[in-house]
């Protein structure tokens, strides 16, 4: 899988992919990145790639001439040329705070494409024509205002990077973490625990603890420590509901859950009251 980044800040990035398992999926050929400077497709002695924007208001916005030629230099036309290639395109997407939630959902789903090329945005934005001439997404990486979309950008392609085959030692590693997948079929054993190789169901993962078994005065819960694995995954099950009903009660509404994971919720809420 191959990603570009069109951005006005290149030297940014290369302490991210210069560490930990980015580097170790460049090293062995699993991910692709190339970095795009977007002043190199503009053609005055300043460089300019931004301009003040119609209307009036504050700062200052993207051009949409060097962005259009650092796409053109990647070989990517408008979206409606794309459409009738037969061809698989690459997908083209904007980083900016006006975008739709970026998830794990919409992760796996590029993770699947040999080619994703990001837009980082900066000042106020980038000029709408680009995000509607060739742009197939627009994505936020939560409800906040960046800088640019540089940090972003790191994000997305470390978040679906993690789901490229072969980039994490374990392949179940993915799946048991916190927004696991939601639609997943959730059975259960013949105690009513979820089988925790079915997925997370979409809900946030349970406290990890390693050696030693007590630190600052706390001690691991002994369910860990018993070597009882029924026990542990029950455990485990409820801490995932306890933590995500705290923390992100959003996530219930679209979760997959079994009867059991429900009289779990129910008997927690109780606790509570």
């Amino acid at each position: 899988m191959r990603f570009e980044i069109v951005t006005i800040f290149p030297g940014f990035f290369s302490s991210i992919f210069e560490n930990g398992i980015l580097r170790r999926a460049l090293a062995e050929g699993l991910i692709e990145v190339g970095i795009h400077d977007l002043r190199n497709f503009t053609h005055d002695r300043h460089r300019t790639v931004d301009d003040r924007p119609f209307g009036g208001g504050e700062g200052m916005v993207l051009k949409p001439q060097p962005l259009a030629e650092a796409l053109a230099s990647l070989g990517i036309e408008p979206k409606a040329q794309r459409a009738q290639a037969q061809s698989a395109p690459p997908q083209v997407v904007l980083l900016s705070a006006q975008g739709r939630p970026f998830t794990q959902a919409l992760a796996r789903e590029l993770a699947s494409l040999d080619r994703v090329v990001l837009l980082c945005g900066r000042y106020e934005g980038v000029d709408e024509r680009i995000n509607e001439l060739y742009c197939d997404q627009e994505l936020s990486i939560g409800d906040y205002v960046l800088s640019g979309g540089e940090l972003a950008a790191a994000v997305v392609v470390d978040v679906i990077m993690r789901l490229v085959p072969g980039v994490l030692g374990n392949e179940a590693s993915g799946e048991f973490e916190s927004f696991g997948v939601a639609d997943a079929e959730i059975t259960t054993d013949s105690e009513g625990v979820p089988r925790s190789q079915h997925g997370a169901g979409g809900l946030l993962d349970y406290p990890h603890y390693t050696r030693p078994a007590e630190f600052g005065g706390l001690r691991a819960p002994e369910v860990l420590l018993n070597g009882d694995h029924l026990q542990i995954r029950r455990w485990r099950r409820e801490q995932q509901l306890r933590k995500t009903l705290a923390n992100r009660p959003d996530l219930l509404e679209r979760a997959t859950l079994s009867q059991e994971d429900r009289k779990l919720l129910e008997s927690i809420s109780e606790e509570d009251c």
